[in-house]
């Protein structure tokens, strides 16, 4: 049995939105306040990160401090990725282990040469970039990380099967051959950005067609905008066993 904690259920401008006086934005509800799409896996056998976004710092600072056994990237736009630096306190353990698929790490490189140096200076993040394939299994300690394709509008990035449970975020759509990988899932998590149409990111009604074809026992959705509207009032209208989740938020699996 695992642990999933939400540590962040926003889209790339987190909610509230800097300037913005909306309902939804001014709300007192906590679970109206959302810091970019992140969460954080136990399995009992690895404690894994997916993605590592600039509210990183803020969404660990009172949790334990504990050796992060791996980052699983998703793609290299800034919100899933603003918060690498940040590692530094988790090097205390030794290397964190950051797996991204080439395109990905291409782009960390290139974004943040100073973190893969040959030679690195004091002070620097001791990172460790693997490059990951699509379709092909690896592990973290004995668990298994199933990379699959995921379309974020034209551009691929990955999504991850971990044991009973995926991890999907900024997705338009996914070929049928990653939507078979998704068969027999305790929990779903997956992108579901506002009511409106976008051209990268589904809507609330394209993630409910895609989690009834997957079928996890459990959805819970995350990466949504002030578009998207009060938790407490649009929650209601989503079927029994699937949810929004929120900052915070610890789930089972």
């Amino acid at each position: 049995m695992g642990k999933l904690r939400i540590l962040g259920s926003g889209t790339s401008t987190g909610v509230p939105e800097v300037g913005c006086t909306c309902p939804v934005c001014v709300s007192a509800d906590p679970r109206d306040n959302r810091l970019r799409a992140s969460s954080l896996i136990d399995t009992g056998d690895a404690l894994i990160l997916i993605d590592c976004g600039p509210d990183f710092r803020e969404q660990m600072i009172h949790l334990p401090f504990r050796q992060i056994d791996g980052v699983l990237i998703t793609h290299e736009h800034y919100d899933h990725v603003g918060g690498l630096d940040d590692l530094r306190p988790f090097c205390r353990f030794g290397e964190v282990n950051v797996f991204a698929e080439n395109t990905t790490a291409y782009g960390l490189r290139t974004r943040m040469p100073y973190c893969f140096l040959e030679h690195k200076y004091p002070g620097v993040p001791a990172i460790e970039l693997n490059e990951v394939e699509v379709n092909h299994s690896f592990f973290i300690n004995h668990t298994e990380i199933l990379p699959l394709r995921v379309m974020h509008g034209r551009l691929p990035i990955l999504g991850y099967r971990i044991g009973r449970m995926a991890y999907i975020t900024d997705m338009l759509t996914m070929p049928d051959e990653s939507f078979d990988q998704l068969h027999g899932l305790d929990l779903l998590v997956m992108n579901a950005l506002r009511i409106e149409s976008h051209m990268t990111h589904q809507t609330l009604e394209q993630a409910l067609e895609a989690a009834r074809r997957i079928g996890a026992r459990e959805t819970y959705f995350i990466h949504m905008s002030h578009h998207m509207g009060l938790h407490a009032t649009v929650e209601k209208l989503l079927p029994e066993n699937v949810h929004f989740a929120y900052d915070g938020e610890e789930i089972t699996f």
